[in-house]
């Protein structure tokens, strides 16, 4: 892609209300634009890295077993009622339609997919099932903030499993853990398993797998020496305490942000739509329920806030938008122009034959000044420059983002050095 017909741009100017880093840099790199408090367009860098956290997110689920689908987002009312979400979740948004009925927007799924999966469940042999969706999520939020780590809107990929009692629950939660873990070693992101309160969903400890930053949200204990932590609103340990898991570290507190979560949602939903399966003796059993969500949209906020400098955004190559930052830069004279050109285009169109995804800093009225400003804020993992020096040395400069260093590789040798990255 060619930045000169790149549909969004880069802003000059820091974006005045925002409160956080990534809601400054995520809007000055032209990755999203806020429409209102806590709702954002998504624009073609920012979607491009929604799609690949969205993609590790789908294989990692795949492998556990998991099955993809697509519920609605506007839900009956009947529904909620059942449950008691109706008039229980201050965060469900509420509509009025024409005709006299009243609908939700989807802030969860447990209302749609229980009867959905157990219309098709009637014996133990047909358990147990894991389905999952990725898709745009509404919470009624009082005070929207930290870009786009707290929004009203937001994408999500939440699965629920069904199984004939708790025990086969917990196997499956293992798995799911570990599938978690990956996703984050993926997107470049360490995450801590956190233990806490099960909130609105179940009286049961869940599971949060935070980040910690100081955007974060909330406060945690966690030890250094072994993988115990736990959310300080449920914690009986205090700050300074030896850990209780390996007899070893020191508690200390930080601030995290929740990236995924696991509920054990047991046999409410279930019961509340009066939904069994039958058991090899013909007994009839409400079944066990799962519930495990990551904010897909949520991730890139944190991403962006733990790989960060003074300058823009450090994108792990996994979720980048683009693979290279290719830049070329303005000559004296129309002929060194000529040949800067060419070799730039020689380039370009041998890393796109090689699979690589490459941005292309064509403009002709920009300074070197702002377009090495523009890449540093844009933050693409590999920027390549060609200029009158390079080609005197018949070389491309190759460097890192996350390096303060540039080297010199010879253009014959820049399709085979990608190759070893």
């Amino acid at each position: 892609m060619k930045y000169s017909q790149l549909f969004s741009k880069t802003l000059k100017q820091v974006p005045h209300d925002g409160e956080s880093i990534n809601a400054k840099l995520l809007v000055q790199a032209g990755f999203v634009r806020q429409e209102m408090a806590g709702v954002y367009s998504w624009l073609p860098l920012g979607l491009r890295v929604l799609r690949k956290i969205e993609q590790i997110v789908r294989e990692e689920m795949d492998a556990v077993g998991g099955q993809e689908l697509l519920m609605p987002m506007l839900h009956p009312k009947a529904n909620w009622v059942q449950t008691g979400g109706w008039d229980s979740i201050d965060v469900l948004f509420k509509l009025n339609s024409r005709t006299g009925n009243e609908y939700a927007l989807g802030q969860s799924e447990e209302e749609i997919v229980t009867p959905l999966v157990m219309s098709r469940v009637q014996s133990y042999k047909n358990l147990p099932v894991q389905v999952y969706q990725i898709h745009w999520k509404f919470r009624d939020e009082l005070r929207a903030k930290s870009g786009v780590m707290r929004g009203r809107e937001f994408l999500m990929k939440d699965m629920y499993s069904f199984h004939a009692d708790e025990k086969d629950f917990l196997r499956f939660y293992k798995l799911v853990k570990e599938a978690y873990l990956n996703i984050y070693k993926r997107i470049g992101l360490t995450a801590k398993v956190t233990e806490a309160s099960g909130g609105s969903f179940s009286k049961k400890i869940s599971y949060e797998f935070m980040v910690l930053t100081d955007a974060g949200e909330d406060d945690i204990l966690y030890c250094e020496k072994c993988d115990f932590c736990v959310n300080v609103e449920i914690a009986k340990v205090n700050v300074g305490d030896t850990c209780e898991r390996c007899g070893r570290g020191e508690l200390k507190q930080a601030r995290a942000s929740e990236v995924g979560n696991v509920f054990d949602l047991g046999q409410k939903y279930p019961k509340d739509f009066d939904l069994t399966f039958v058991d090899e003796k013909g007994k009839k059993h409400h079944p066990w329920m799962g519930c495990y969500g990551i904010g897909i949209s949520r991730a890139v906020g944190v991403i962006v806030e733990a790989s960060h400098d003074d300058r823009g955004m450090i994108w792990p190559a996994s979720v980048a938008p683009m693979d290279v930052h290719l830049i070329s830069l303005r000559a004296k004279d129309s002929k060194t122009q000529g040949e800067i050109d060419q070799a730039a285009q020689e380039i370009y169109d041998g890393l796109l034959n090689m699979g690589i995804e490459v941005l292309w800093d064509d403009r002709a009225d920009a300074t070197p000044g702002q377009k090495f400003a523009d890449a540093d804020l844009i933050g693409i993992p590999l920027r390549m420059v060609i200029s009158e020096k390079t080609l005197k040395e018949k070389s491309v400069e190759w460097k890192e983002r996350a390096s303060e260093k540039a080297q010199l590789i010879k253009r014959e040798d820049v399709l085979k050095k990608i190759r070893s990255v």
